[in-house]
C-alpha cells in the first residue's frame, strides 16, 4: 500500500450502500493535479452517507442513515480511528443517534462532542467522544416541533444539518421541515444545547433550509435551501449568535423549468466565492461574495458531468473542487479560477458507487 506524500490530500467518501457492506472509501489526491487514487475501502454500517473528522485528525465519524437500529426506531453513528500515514480506517464502535435518518454531523472544536442532525426524526443529538475516539451515550437530545407550507416535504420537522460557529459557542441547525435555522447555545463542557436568546431565524415559506456554511471571517454565513433552490447570505453577530439576512438569489439559471433541488454549500478558502450544488440541473452554481458586505452576486454555473451532485468539497488551497455525482457513481475534479471563481472540468473522474459526502484531510 502506497503511503501518501506531503503533496497529497486524503479524501474520504461516504456513500449509500443499499444493503451492501462496503461503504466508506479512502482516496488520496495529488495537490498538483487534483487526481484521485484509490487507497482502500472499509466495511461500514448501512448508508454511512455523511462524515466528520475530529480537529486533531485522529478519528472519523459516520452516520448510519437508517430509520431502524436493532429492531428499534433510530439511526446510528460509527467511530473509526485514522492511520496517520495512509489515512486508512479501523472501526471502533457505534452509538444510537436517538433519531431516525441521521444525515449530518459535526465535531465540536474541543474534539469532545459530536452533534448529529436526524432528518426523519427532526431532532438533534449530542454524543460525547472519549479519549480513544469511541462514542459514548448521548449527553443531550432536542426534538424539534412544527411544520411549514409544503404538504409533501414539510408536514413535520426535518433537521438537515448542524454547524458550529468558529468560537464553538453556538450551534445552527437548518431544519427543512420548519423553514427555520434553529440557534442553540452550546455548552462544550457538558455537551448540552440550550435555545439562544433569539432561538431561530425564519426563512421564506417553502424554502427548505438544508446546509449552512460560515465565511472564514466569521462575519457572514450562507444557507442553501433545498426546495425552492435558493442561496441566502446572512450577516453574523458572533457575540449574540444572531443572523440577519442580506440577500437571497436563485441557484438555477433563468428559464430553467424542470425539477431540481439544492444540496450542499461551501465558501472558498479565499472567502471570495460561495458555491452550491443543484440536483436535477446537475450543476454547481457560483456566487461572488462582496467582502465588505457579505452579499452575493451571480457568477455562473458549471455542469458536474454527472447526475445528482449530492455533496462536493474544495481542497485547502482553493485550486480544486470535487463533485460527488450520486446517481452516476462518479467524483469529478474541477479547477477553480482564483480570480473569477469559475470552474473548469478536468478529465479526472473517479468511479465510486453512490457517493454522497466528501471530506479532505492533509496527509501526514
Amino acid at each position: 500500500m502506497a503511503t501518501p506524500s506531503s503533496e497529497q490530500i486524503v479524501v474520504y467518501v461516504g456513500t449509500y450502500t443499499h444493503g451492501e457492506r462496503e461503504g466508506i472509501y479512502v482516496y488520496r489526491m495529488e495537490q498538483s493535479s487534483g487526481e484521485l487514487t484509490f487507497v482502500s475501502k472499509i466495511d461500514g454500517t448501512n448508508n454511512p452517507t455523511f462524515l466528520a473528522i475530529d480537529p486533531q485528525r485522529r478519528y472519523l465519524y459516520a452516520v448510519s442513515e437508517v430509520d431502524e437500529l436493532g429492531g428499534r426506531p433510530g439511526g446510528a453513528v460509527s467511530a473509526y480511528s485514522i492511520e496517520s500515514r495512509t489515512g486508512e480506517l479501523t472501526y471502533l464502535n457505534q452509538q444510537s443517534s436517538r433519531g431516525t435518518g441521521p444525515c449530518h454531523l459535526s465535531v465540536d472544536k474541543t474534539g469532545r462532542f459530536l452533534l448529529v442532525a436526524n432528518y426523519q426524526g427532526g431532532s438533534v443529538t449530542v454524543l460525547p467522544l472519549h479519549g480513544d475516539g469511541r462514542l459514548g451515550a448521548a449527553t443531550d437530545f432536542v426534538q424539534h416541533q412544527g411544520s411549514s407550507v409544503d404538504p409533501q416535504r414539510q408536514m413535520g420537522p426535518h433537521a438537515h444539518s448542524v454547524t458550529l460557529d468558529a468560537a464553538n459557542r453556538f450551534a445552527f441547525v437548518a431544519d427543512l421541515g420548519l423553514d427555520k435555522i434553529l440557534v442553540y447555545r452550546f455548552n462544550s463542557t457538558q455537551g448540552k444545547l440550550e435555545p439562544n436568546g433569539e432561538p431561530w431565524v425564519q426563512v421564506k415559506a417553502g424554502a427548505g433550509p438544508r446546509h449552512f456554511a460560515f465565511h472564514s471571517n466569521d462575519k457572514y454565513a450562507y444557507l442553501i435551501n433545498e426546495i425552492d433552490s435558493t442561496l441566502t447570505a446572512f450577516a453574523y453577530d458572533s457575540t449574540l449568535g444572531t443572523l440577519k439576512e442580506l440577500n437571497t438569489l436563485s441557484t438555477l439559471p433563468d428559464g430553467f423549468a424542470d425539477t431540481s433541488h439544492c444540496a450542499d454549500v461551501h465558501v472558498s478558502p479565499s472567502g471570495k466565492f460561495v458555491y452550491g450544488s443543484n440536483r436535477g440541473h446537475d450543476s454547481i452554481v457560483i456566487f461572488q461574495i462582496d467582502e465588505s458586505s457579505g452579499r452575493i452576486t451571480y457568477v455562473g454555473h458549471e455542469p458536474t458531468r454527472g447526475e445528482t451532485p449530492r455533496n462536493f468539497t474544495i481542497d485547502p488551497t482553493g485550486r480544486f473542487l470535487l463533485a460527488a455525482n450520486q446517481d452516476s457513481d462518479t467524483i469529478v475534479t474541477f479547477r477553480i479560477d482564483q480570480q473569477t471563481g469559475k470552474l473548469t472540468a478536468t478529465d479526472l473522474v473517479a468511479e465510486v458507487p453512490r457517493p454522497v459526502c466528501l471530506k479532505m484531510m492533509p496527509a501526514s
